[in-house]
């Protein structure tokens, strides 16, 4: 604890991290476990920068969710495919185990759950936007309040950490294709959706709300309108 207290007091500095595991979650995304020496540990929600340097020296860093809880010197990233990008095709195709990166972080003090924190969580996730909010969910025990999360996905090939969805804690909006057996018709989340599989903003919970921007911008309204109190609203967006 002695040595976790004087790095956070020295501030962040860059550590390697040395890929050990990976893992498809959908036809673009790639879970990626790297083993970081000297990692001070984390909390649900936080996100690390990722450099990449290239052999003329060139550099280029993206920020990405830690998508686990925290797990000694062990972090895991997910990653989702940006075709244009200069880092997420690497990551998500090209790296291999044993290669190396550097890692900065970890990083946010806002989007974040602690263990000790009252009362219930709402975990509203779009896409990708899932990756952080899965750390949170990860991070629970026995002993932590009610958790409900509502995952927005275009399709059932869309969706991330599948096995692990599982719950009556968990619902799966679908807004383009859903499986065979699922009621709801396909459509974007509404008001509607909150009512049914949200928690009441009566029950105080605080939420979380990560995806791209317009997708944050129409939950956070719908939360507000719902009568949840802005100030338990934190949100996380990614994209224009």
């Amino acid at each position: 604890m002695a040595g976790t207290a004087l790095r956070r007091r020295l501030g962040h500095r860059r550590l390697t991290a040395r890929l050990v595991e990976t893992r498809d979650e959908t036809a673009t995304a790639r879970t990626l476990r790297f083993a970081v020496p000297g990692w001070p540990g984390h909390l649900a929600g936080q996100h690390a920068d990722v450099r990449l340097t290239a052999e003329d020296g060139y550099t280029a860093q993206r920020s990405y969710s830690l998508s686990a809880p925290a797990d000694g010197e062990f972090v895991e990233l997910t990653v989702q495919l940006v075709p244009d990008g200069e880092v997420s095709p690497y990551l998500v195709r090209d790296i291999e185990v044993g290669d190396e990166v550097e890692l900065l972080g970890p990083l946010g003090g806002w989007f974040v759950w602690r263990p000790e924190q009252p009362g219930p969580v709402l975990l509203i996730g779009g896409g990708s936007g899932i990756a952080p909010l899965r750390a949170m969910l990860r991070a629970r025990s026995a002993a932590s309040p009610p958790f409900r999360l509502l995952y927005s996905v275009r399709t059932p090939s869309d969706v991330y950490f599948a096995g692990e969805l599982d719950s009556p804690d968990v619902t799966l909006l679908y807004t383009r294709e859903a499986p065979d057996g699922v009621e709801r018709t396909p459509h974007r989340i509404d008001a509607a959706d909150l009512t049914a599989y949200g928690l009441p903003a009566a029950e105080e919970p605080t939420c979380y709300v990560c995806g791209p921007t317009s997708f944050v911008e129409t939950v956070t309204g719908l939360l507000i309108d719902a009568g949840h109190d802005p100030a338990r609203v934190r949100a996380e967006r990614f994209g224009g």
